[in-house]
C-alpha cells in the first residue's frame, strides 16, 4: 500500500469535513462556462473565501482528462531536490474528498527528458499547501483522475524552459493531460498599485509568454507566487502548437475583507483552448 502525504492546511485554507467541503467546491464550480479543452492552465490557491471562486471559474472552464501535471511554487524554503524540482512518487496526496493517484509512468518520463531537475522529494511537499489546495476542485470534476505533483524552487528561465521541454517530450501524443500552474498573483500591496502590476503578468499570461513573464516580474517586483510554474505552463501550452490565452477569471482579496490597502490577486487562466 502507497503511503499518503497527510493534508496540510485542511481546515483552515478549506473544510476539513468532507461533506462541507463537497459542497463549497460545487458552489464554486456553479456558474463556470461549458468546459473545454486547454493545454494548460493556472488556478490560484489561497483561502477558498478568497480565491474559491476564482478556481471554481477556471476548473469549471476546463476539460479536466486523466491527468494532470501540477507545477507549483516552494513556499516553505525546503526541498532536498538538487536541481530545485521536488516530485512527490513515494507517497500519494489525499484530502478529505480521497487519495489521488498518481501517474508514476509520466513522471519517471519527465524526470528522464529532464536531465537530473526532477527527483521525488516528499519534504517539499509536506507542508506546500499549493498542490494540496486546488486538488479538491479536481477531484469534484474527474473523482478517478491522476496526478504528477511537482514543487518548484528556482527564478530562473533556463531551468523553465527545460521542465517545460522535458514535460512535452514526455508527454508525447497523449491527449489526456493537462499541465496546470499553481500561483496567486501579486502580493500585499494596495489595490491601486497591485492591479498594474497584475494586468502587467496577465499579458504575458495571455500571450504565452513564459520568459517576458518572469523578466517583467523581476523587473517590476511583481510578487506573483507562482511565476515559474506560470511560465514552464506557457512554454509547453507554446511548445503544443497553442497561441493565447483566455483569462476567465480576475479578483482580490480586497473585495471579501474590504481592505485594498493590502491585496492579493487571483487569477484563473486558460493556456492554449485554440
Amino acid at each position: 500500500m502507497i503511503p499518503t502525504r497527510d493534508p496540510a492546511v485542511s481546515g483552515t485554507f478549506y473544510a476539513a469535513n468532507p461533506v462541507a467541503l463537497q459542497r463549497d467546491v460545487e458552489h464554486y464550480l456553479a456558474g463556470a462556462v461549458p468546459p473545454r479543452k486547454t493545454a494548460a492552465l493556472v488556478a490560484p490557491h489561497a483561502g477558498y473565501i478568497y480565491s474559491g471562486r476564482t478556481a471554481g471559474l477556471v476548473f469549471g472552464a476546463a476539460a479536466i482528462p486523466a491527468t494532470c501535471v501540477i507545477l507549483a511554487p516552494n513556499h516553505t524554503g525546503v526541498f532536498s531536490a538538487p536541481g530545485g524540482a521536488s516530485a512527490l512518487i513515494t507517497q500519494q496526496y489525499r484530502t478529505p474528498l480521497g487519495t489521488v493517484r498518481t501517474d508514476v509512468a509520466l513522471i519517471d518520463a519527465i524526470a528522464e527528458h529532464a536531465g537530473g531537475l526532477v527527483l521525488d522529494d516528499p519534504s517539499a511537499h509536506r507542508g506546500e499547501h499549493a498542490i494540496e489546495v486546488i486538488l479538491p476542485f479536481l477531484q469534484t470534476r474527474l473523482p478517478d483522475l491522476s496526478i504528477v505533483p511537482i514543487v518548484l524552487a528556482w527564478p530562473d528561465w533556463e531551468r523553465t524552459l527545460t521542465l517545460a521541454q522535458a514535460i512535452d517530450r514526455a508527454v508525447g501524443d497523449r491527449d489526456d493531460v493537462l499541465v496546470i500552474a499553481s500561483s496567486d498573483m501579486n502580493h500585499f500591496e494596495s489595490a491601486a498599485a497591485s492591479e498594474p502590476k497584475d494586468r502587467a503578468a496577465l499579458e504575458h499570461l495571455l500571450r504565452l509568454d513564459g520568459e517576458g513573464l518572469l523578466a517583467t516580474t523581476q523587473r517590476r517586483g511583481i510578487t506573483m507566487c507562482g511565476r515559474v510554474p506560470a511560465a514552464a505552463a506557457c512554454e509547453y501550452a507554446r511548445l503544443r502548437g497553442k497561441t493565447r490565452g483566455e483569462l476567465v477569471d480576475y479578483r482580490h482579496s480586497g473585495a471579501v475583507n474590504g481592505d485594498t490597502d493590502r491585496v492579493v490577486g487571483y487569477a484563473g487562466v486558460l493556456l492554449g483552448t485554440d
